[in-house]
């Protein structure tokens, strides 16, 4: 039998379980079971659908503290966190049971000697490859919406988080989907490039790093399987003159340091022009150096563990060479001496193209401040990376914003004096190495479809 997954408490560094892994051919037997499922579910009418749906977000609500508190346990989150988690699980389950339906209506035009119908209809089954950030909400945001369209899932989630993926398994199971449509598959991951190859696995969705999306991007292709990647950011929160900067420092410092920073649009490059930077930089120490880590089943927490020894010190690492390459550290920055994963909140100071803080995702509680000349200058950083997820621009001119946002900006997602957040009716993904495809609202629950046409000659 394949080695077992440690599961580590990271708020204290100890082993509190082991999660039985599977080989390979276990792996193809739930993909076929899965392919088995879906031949049935394909024909289910969208009503059946929906009520397996809408059973799951009871089901979710309705056990909110234990699914919260398996989150908090095998990743860190704070415990308050991980309950908003839940809740945002069931609400994309309910929002896809109720459109999806409109959403993948069928359309019909006339052309010259027929009538055309265009159809949307599943594929079959999809492999889901999930992080451990949001263990939840990232698998219910691609499942919820595919399983609606009438594809089957089988799920390889983070090794850290693998109670989480079992979780949603039963979860589906006890809410009367059919047996494997959806399924987690605790494999390591160099079984994964046999399952993207297995014969019945139609599409693959990937959340995770750049250099997973290219492994999994080539397997997929070797293999002519679609993907859709969401994959990392290092997004520039652009900060003007005019910006209201009591709310640029709440909303920079609030989306920067959710999930302990572990989030793949967080507000990681603040860019922000001369003429207020020193002003904006003291309010966002002020709100840096009033967030503690704390126990994160604590229901006051705002600032766990970082989820993984390893991550910790290659933030660590990414820090210590920014110093050193001429940024100024002026909060933080130092390893705590206490058991767990801990890093405290961090803040660096006039970070330059050039060093890694600026030219690399940094994945924790770490604040990078950017000298802006003047607006043009700040886009024209905000726009100096190879990453496109998401991004921000601050001013009181919101017309004006939205033009910078829309015009401006490269990335798959842009706020305007907001930080960005994932939302069911919104599609979502990235640009450049941050990925490609798009998940959620409409053109998400249509990527893995055919969209067939149907052309009858008329007389």
């Amino acid at each position: 039998m394949p080695q077992p997954f440690p599961i580590v408490n990271p708020a204290t560094g100890q082993v509190i379980r082991e999660h039985p892994a599977i080989d390979a051919d276990e792996a193809a037997r739930r993909v076929d079971t899965a392919h088995a499922a879906w031949k049935h579910w394909r024909g289910l009418p969208f009503s059946d659908r929906s009520e397996v749906l809408t059973t799951v977000a009871a089901l979710l609500r309705a056990g909110v503290d234990r699914y919260a508190e398996c989150i908090t346990e095998e990743m860190g989150k704070p415990i308050s966190e991980s309950r908003a988690e839940v809740e945002k699980c069931a609400w994309v389950c309910e929002y896809y049971a109720a459109h999806a339906e409109s959403m993948l209506a069928d359309e019909r035009f006339d052309i010259e000697g027929a009538e055309v119908s265009l159809v949307c209809r599943p594929i079959g089954v999809l492999y889901a490859i999930m992080p451990w950030n949001f263990p939840l909400w990232q698998v219910f945001r691609a499942a919820a919406p595919n399983l609606m369209a009438g594809n089957a899932m089988v799920l390889k989630h983070a090794p850290i988080t693998l109670g989480c993926g079992e979780d949603i398994t039963n979860l589906f199971g006890e809410a009367g989907a059919p047996k494997g449509l959806f399924c987690d598959l605790p494999i390591h991951v160099s079984d994964s490039p046999g399952v993207i190859a297995h014969r019945h696995i139609r599409g693959v969705t990937l959340t995770g790093s750049d250099a997973a999306g290219r492994a999994v991007a080539a397997d997929a292709g070797a293999n002519l399987k679609k993907c859709v990647l969401e994959l990392g950011g290092s997004d520039p929160y652009v900060v003007l003159e005019d910006a209201d900067l009591e709310l640029a420092a709440d909303k920079c410092v609030a989306s920067r340091m959710l999930n302990c920073g572990q989030v793949c649009i967080a507000a990681k490059r603040l860019i922000v022009v001369d003429s207020v930077y020193e002003q904006f930089r003291d309010g966002v120490l002020d709100r840096m150096a009033g967030i503690e880590m704390q126990d994160p089943t604590d229901e006051s927490s705002r600032l766990g563990p970082m989820a993984r020894e390893d991550l910790r010190q290659g933030l660590h690492e990414q820090v210590q060479r920014t110093i050193a390459a001429g940024s100024t550290l002026l909060m933080g920055g130092k390893i705590p001496d206490r058991d767990g994963w801990w890093y405290p909140p961090t803040v660096l100071d006039d970070v330059k193209p050039g060093e890694p803080a600026f030219d690399e995702e940094l994945f924790g509680p770490v604040a990078c401040l950017i000298h802006a000349r003047d607006e043009s200058h700040a886009i024209e950083l905000a726009g100096d990376s190879d990453l496109g997820l998401a991004g921000a621009v601050f001013t009181s001119d919101r017309r004006y914003g939205l033009t910078i946002a829309a015009d401006e900006i490269d990335a798959g997602s842009v706020a305007v004096n907001d930080f960005v957040r994932s939302d069911p009716r919104v599609p979502f993904g990235g640009i450049k190495d941050s990925g490609f495809g798009r998940e959620l609202g409409v053109p998400g629950i249509r990527e893995f479809i055919n969209l067939k046409s149907v052309v009858v000659a008329t007389p």
